[in-house]
Protein backbone atom coordinates (compact mmCIF):
# COMPACT_ATOMS: atom_id res chain seq x y z
CA UNK A 1 0.00 0.00 0.00
CA UNK A 2 1.31 3.12 -1.01
CA UNK A 3 1.41 6.57 1.10
CA UNK A 4 1.04 9.70 -0.39
CA UNK A 5 3.03 12.11 0.55
CA UNK A 6 3.81 16.03 -0.35
CA UNK A 7 7.16 14.96 -1.78
CA UNK A 8 8.13 15.27 -5.00
CA UNK A 9 11.36 13.87 -5.99
CA UNK A 10 14.77 13.89 -3.85
CA UNK A 11 17.84 15.25 -5.02
CA UNK A 12 21.50 14.43 -3.89
CA UNK A 13 23.73 17.85 -3.35
CA UNK A 14 27.56 16.24 -2.52
CA UNK A 15 26.04 13.10 -0.83
CA UNK A 16 23.37 15.07 1.27
CA UNK A 17 19.54 14.16 0.17
CA UNK A 18 17.16 16.80 -0.53
CA UNK A 19 13.85 16.61 -0.20
CA UNK A 20 11.45 18.79 -2.75
CA UNK A 21 7.86 19.37 -1.44
CA UNK A 22 4.78 21.03 -2.76
CA UNK A 23 4.53 23.70 -0.35
CA UNK A 24 8.00 24.69 0.81
CA UNK A 25 7.86 28.45 1.33
CA UNK A 26 11.04 30.62 1.31
CA UNK A 27 12.67 31.02 4.24
CA UNK A 28 10.11 32.88 6.90
CA UNK A 29 12.84 35.40 7.99
CA UNK A 30 13.51 36.06 4.23
CA UNK A 31 10.01 37.01 3.73
CA UNK A 32 9.75 38.55 6.73
CA UNK A 33 12.56 40.98 6.00
CA UNK A 34 11.65 41.69 2.61
CA UNK A 35 7.73 41.66 2.45
CA UNK A 36 8.49 43.54 5.63
CA UNK A 37 10.25 46.08 4.40
CA UNK A 38 8.17 46.48 1.44
CA UNK A 39 4.79 46.96 3.00
CA UNK A 40 6.17 49.51 5.29
CA UNK A 41 7.15 51.71 2.66
CA UNK A 42 4.13 50.92 0.95
CA UNK A 43 2.26 52.10 3.57
CA UNK A 44 4.28 54.98 4.38
CA UNK A 45 3.90 56.11 0.74
CA UNK A 46 0.35 56.12 1.45
CA UNK A 47 0.51 58.35 4.59
CA UNK A 48 2.43 60.67 3.17
CA UNK A 49 0.38 60.24 -0.49
CA UNK A 50 0.50 64.05 -1.70
CA UNK A 51 3.81 64.21 -1.39
CA UNK A 52 4.65 61.28 -3.01
CA UNK A 53 2.30 62.60 -5.78
CA UNK A 54 4.49 65.78 -5.94
CA UNK A 55 7.88 63.91 -6.37
CA UNK A 56 6.55 62.14 -9.02
CA UNK A 57 5.17 65.13 -10.42
CA UNK A 58 8.36 66.27 -10.52
CA UNK A 59 10.03 63.34 -11.95
CA UNK A 60 7.69 63.73 -14.97
CA UNK A 61 5.36 60.46 -13.98
CA UNK A 62 2.00 61.37 -16.10
CA UNK A 63 -1.15 60.96 -13.98
CA UNK A 64 1.03 61.51 -10.69
CA UNK A 65 -2.37 61.48 -8.44
CA UNK A 66 -3.55 58.17 -10.30
CA UNK A 67 -0.63 55.81 -10.82
CA UNK A 68 1.14 56.81 -7.25
CA UNK A 69 -1.77 55.72 -5.02
CA UNK A 70 -2.54 52.73 -7.44
CA UNK A 71 1.46 51.80 -7.17
CA UNK A 72 1.61 51.95 -3.35
CA UNK A 73 -1.45 50.19 -3.11
CA UNK A 74 0.06 47.23 -5.40
CA UNK A 75 3.26 47.18 -3.38
CA UNK A 76 1.36 46.94 -0.47
CA UNK A 77 -0.97 44.01 -1.73
CA UNK A 78 2.18 42.32 -2.74
CA UNK A 79 4.37 42.68 0.30
CA UNK A 80 1.71 41.39 1.97
CA UNK A 81 1.34 38.44 0.11
CA UNK A 82 5.01 37.76 0.29
CA UNK A 83 4.96 38.08 3.94
CA UNK A 84 1.42 35.29 4.44
CA UNK A 85 2.93 33.79 1.31
CA UNK A 86 -0.46 33.91 -0.20
CA UNK A 87 -0.54 33.36 -4.05
CA UNK A 88 2.84 33.68 -4.13
CA UNK A 89 3.53 34.39 -7.92
CA UNK A 90 0.84 37.30 -7.92
CA UNK A 91 2.04 38.98 -4.97
CA UNK A 92 6.05 38.46 -5.94
CA UNK A 93 4.61 39.70 -9.38
CA UNK A 94 3.15 42.30 -8.02
CA UNK A 95 5.92 43.66 -6.13
CA UNK A 96 8.07 43.17 -9.15
CA UNK A 97 6.58 45.38 -11.28
CA UNK A 98 6.08 48.51 -8.96
CA UNK A 99 10.16 48.12 -8.55
CA UNK A 100 10.62 47.64 -12.35
CA UNK A 101 8.47 50.67 -12.86
CA UNK A 102 9.29 53.37 -10.21
CA UNK A 103 13.20 52.34 -10.35
CA UNK A 104 14.26 54.01 -13.29
CA UNK A 105 11.61 56.59 -13.46
CA UNK A 106 12.26 57.74 -9.40
CA UNK A 107 16.00 57.39 -9.13
CA UNK A 108 17.12 58.34 -12.38
CA UNK A 109 20.74 59.52 -10.98
CA UNK A 110 22.19 60.00 -14.60
CA UNK A 111 19.92 62.84 -14.89
CA UNK A 112 21.01 64.62 -11.36
CA UNK A 113 23.48 67.58 -11.70
CA UNK A 114 23.83 67.91 -8.31
CA UNK A 115 26.46 65.41 -6.65
CA UNK A 116 24.96 65.12 -3.04
CA UNK A 117 21.45 64.22 -5.03
CA UNK A 118 23.21 61.79 -8.04
CA UNK A 119 24.46 60.03 -4.63
CA UNK A 120 21.23 59.82 -3.21
CA UNK A 121 19.31 58.30 -6.15
CA UNK A 122 22.10 55.95 -7.28
CA UNK A 123 21.81 54.94 -3.96
CA UNK A 124 17.64 54.53 -4.23
CA UNK A 125 19.04 52.87 -7.49
CA UNK A 126 20.87 50.02 -6.51
CA UNK A 127 18.87 49.37 -3.45
CA UNK A 128 16.12 48.69 -5.27
CA UNK A 129 17.51 47.00 -7.95
CA UNK A 130 18.82 44.17 -5.11
CA UNK A 131 15.70 44.07 -3.78
CA UNK A 132 14.09 43.35 -7.01
CA UNK A 133 16.65 40.27 -7.34
CA UNK A 134 15.51 39.05 -4.22
CA UNK A 135 11.76 39.59 -5.64
CA UNK A 136 12.71 37.80 -8.85
CA UNK A 137 13.76 34.38 -6.39
CA UNK A 138 10.82 34.64 -4.54
CA UNK A 139 8.88 34.89 -7.74
CA UNK A 140 10.92 31.56 -9.36
CA UNK A 141 9.79 29.99 -5.64
CA UNK A 142 6.23 30.99 -6.47
CA UNK A 143 6.72 29.66 -10.09
CA UNK A 144 7.76 26.10 -8.81
CA UNK A 145 5.29 25.76 -6.40
CA UNK A 146 3.00 25.97 -8.83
Amino acid sequence: MAVETDQKEEESDGGRSLRKTERNPPSRIGRLLVGGLLAYTAFENLRDLEGQIGYAEANGVPLADKLVPFGSGMLGVGSIGVLLWRMPVLAAGAVGSFLLGVTPTMHDFWNEEDDQQRQVELYQFVKNVVILGAVIDLLRQGLEQH
